[in-house]
């Protein structure tokens, strides 16, 4: 057993804390694993060395200073950064100057697509001895460093956050569930075409009038958070999962997590791969909007159905990609004795 610093947004200001982050997950597995486990709030950290507390940048040094000292104080084993992009690559170095045999592993959930998110990985690749991705295979090899493990990290589930039990219900007050944060800035890529998803959503559902739909973020109703936000995928049979891109090998926003695990249908892109690992009972894959509104149709037309497919999807994406499995399989690329054999996904790059 080990002891960990896990570096974050663990932010009490977020609307809702993140409450379905994959931070709180990582770390609810590696404690049910039996670890010790510090979560070190970046932001938090830097807001409150700053004036006033308004900007978390404002204290950016006061973050890495405290971190540095903080680890003096508990002596961990391993560092885990989560997108914690207030710690300086030369703070970790420091760290690792004063724990010669600390293991480092950066996680990062943002696309590959985005430059930002590439220039916030490549920031630290030279101080960590692991990087894992929410994407898998060759969207990967701009990453690539001689010595240092690279791989996919999938999107975990865990029953004590995505609480809801969908799969079992038929009286649920929505056939369909879908968020969208900027449904049109930038455009998204569904099925090979560039889609405004206002007017994506709009021509999917104009041929359904009877399909009710629960659509934050789209046609002006409010995004999400917390408890609300819960409450709402609770309330829904569906889940539509759209991300940025279908066309980067198994990328998802971490929002496949949330639906499945709350027991809604899943239909996906059958461009993400995500095929590759669930079946056509288990999730509805599609390639053109046509197919996809005829899945709707099916699945919202017979609940049995519908409830069969969420239940096995549910229950092989807990058999995949539960907290604890992800957890163990960061620590095993942290201390590079990662069988691959081991997990059904993609692991590390060769």
């Amino acid at each position: 057993m080990v002891r960990i610093i896990h570096v974050g947004n663990f932010s009490l200001r977020a609307k809702g804390a993140f409450q379905h982050s994959v931070e709180h997950k990582l770390s609810n597995g590696l404690i049910r694993n039996g670890h010790q486990v510090m979560n070190f709030s970046d932001r938090d950290v830097a807001r409150a060395g700053s004036i006033f507390g308004r900007n978390k940048l404002g204290g950016r040094g006061h973050a890495n200073r405290t971190l540095r000292a903080y680890c003096r104080d508990i002596g961990p084993d391993v560092m885990l950064l989560g997108q914690a992009q207030i710690i300086t690559p030369e703070t970790v170095e420091a760290i690792r100057g004063d724990h010669p045999a600390l293991r480092v592993l950066q996680w990062n959930v943002d696309p590959m697509f985005e430059p930002d998110n590439v220039g916030r990985i490549r920031a630290k690749l030279e101080v960590v001895d692991a990087t894992l991705v929410s994407t898998a295979g060759e969207a990967l090899s701009p990453l690539k460093r001689n010595g240092m493990r690279l791989g996919f990290l999938p999107n975990p589930v865990d029953f004590s956050i995505e609480r809801g039990q969908n799969h079992l219900r038929d009286d649920l007050p929505f056939d369909l569930f879908y968020a969208c944060g900027n449904p049109g800035r930038p455009l998204r890529e569904v099925c090979g075409q560039d889609w405004d998803m206002e007017k994506f959503m709009a021509q999917l559902l104009a041929p359904r009038p009877r399909i009710k739909a629960i659509m934050p973020g789209i046609e002006g109703a409010p995004l999400l958070a917390g408890a609300a936000y819960q409450g709402a995928l609770e309330s829904a049979a569906i889940g539509l999962n759209i991300s940025r891109r279908d066309d980067n090998w198994l990328y998802s926003s971490d929002r496949i997590a949330h639906m499945c695990g709350n027991g809604q249908a899943i239909l996906i892109a059958r461009s993400t791969g995500y095929d590759s690992l669930f079946s056509d009972d288990e999730m509805g894959f599609f390639s053109s909007m046509d197919e996809l509104g005829g899945l709707i149709d099916r699945l919202a037309a017979d609940p049995a159905r519908r409830k069969a497919v969420a239940a096995a999807g549910r229950a092989r994406y807990h058999d995949l990609f539960n907290e604890q499995i992800v957890a163990r399989y960061v620590l095993d690329v942290a201390y590079d004795r990662l069988d691959p054999e081991s997990y059904p996904w993609p692991t590390l790059l060769p």
